[in-house]
């Protein structure tokens, strides 16, 4: 079985740490995280992988040279311009003849994908979504459906107190190849706010999976950071490789991911945070709450807290003290970031 796997976004709420790499290529308790999809897709039968990308392309290619992963090939579709969720899905499945998955570039989750597509199978359904519940689904869109699944609306960011439901659209789809008759070609379209709702209409067509389980959208730093720590406190695998094999830690480490070839020196003090591969920490620096990219250096009594995001390569000065800081290279800085502190 076949899917599409949309990693094409930019990864804005991310930077620094996406001006150089993927959002989707970022480690997850030094996994790549794209590498834990991809395993969940194989693991419920998916053997092929379209990526649907446009936005640091290349990255994807040299970190597949193969074109494969395990036993999953992986092909590219690489947009010239944004496409939009439904556009982007039009664009890399065109020649996808069968029942297939889509999944966000974005989405961590346990979700049982058999038991889903089985769901799917048994109502005959054109389109099935996964629905997750939160607690407050105002920063999403719920979708409210009938006793067997069939959906019955789309309602996006409703007020806390007005929400009909907190069973959320979760980013995962199993579409018949009818749906991209649906979706207009190569526009930028969007399958949660243009396609799904255009389907609400047609009785028998439209289908969502509830499901409690494990789920994140790991697109902004705090849910990227509590990802990580979910490793940490058993909520996904991979613990045992939380801290890579070739970090030096001479200093005093608690809770935290560490990269490769990542140094904390006798000292330092690392909590509740994440070191990518190559990053340093000096003597007397405390690293708080926060993600450290790779290469970064954080000079000797330096202090980073609050949920602090240092991108690849920046090197923070001795003493300074940054808190709820984005400091990107001087070379990426955009709106809203700051020069990494030279010294």
């Amino acid at each position: 079985m076949k899917a599409v796997l949309l990693v094409g976004g930019e990864g804005t709420r991310l930077r620094p740490l996406t001006y150089t790499m993927p959002k989707a290529l970022m480690p997850i308790g030094n996994v790549p995280f794209i590498e834990r999809q991809l395993s969940w897709l194989a693991g419920h039968g998916i053997d092929e992988v379209i990526l649907s990308m446009g936005y640091l392309a290349e990255p994807f290619r040299a970190h597949f040279p193969d074109s494969r992963f395990g036993d999953v090939t992986l092909r590219y579709a690489v947009e010239g311009s944004p496409l939009g969720t439904a556009g982007g899905i039009r664009f890399a499945a065109d020649r996808i003849g069968e029942r297939f998955v889509v999944c966000n570039g974005d989405v961590l989750t346990t979700l049982d994908l058999s038991a889903m597509i089985e769901f799917h199978s048994d109502r005959h359904a054109q389109a099935s979504i996964y629905l997750c519940q939160v607690e407050d689904p105002s920063a999403f869109g719920v979708v409210p459906t009938r006793g067997d699944g069939e959906v019955v609306g789309f309602i996006e960011k409703p007020p806390r107190d007005q929400a009909p439901t907190n069973w959320i659209n979760a980013g995962v789809y199993v579409l018949e190849p009818e749906v991209l008759d649906r979706i207009p070609t190569r526009i930028n379209v969007s399958i949660e706010r243009e396609t799904f709702p255009r389907m609400v209409g047609g009785r028998r067509q439209l289908f969502g999976f509830q499901w409690p389980g494990y789920w994140l959208d790991i697109g902004s730093p705090a849910k990227y950071l509590q990802a990580n720590l979910d490793v940490l406190s058993g909520a996904l695998p991979g613990a045992d490789g939380a801290v890579a094999a070739s970090a030096t830690i001479a200093g005093d480490v608690v809770n935290s991911v560490v990269g490769p070839d990542a140094f904390v020196a006798a000292g330092a003090s690392v909590r509740n945070s994440v070191l990518h591969a190559g990053a340093r920490i000096d003597a007397g620096a405390r690293v708080i709450d926060s993600v450290v990219g790779a290469g970064a250096t954080i000079g000797v009594r330096a202090s980073l807290g609050d949920l602090t995001i240092v991108g690849d390569g920046v090197h923070v000065s001795p003493d300074a003290r940054v808190v709820a800081g984005r400091l990107a290279p001087a070379h990426a800085a955009a709106s809203g970031d700051h020069p990494g502190i030279a010294s």
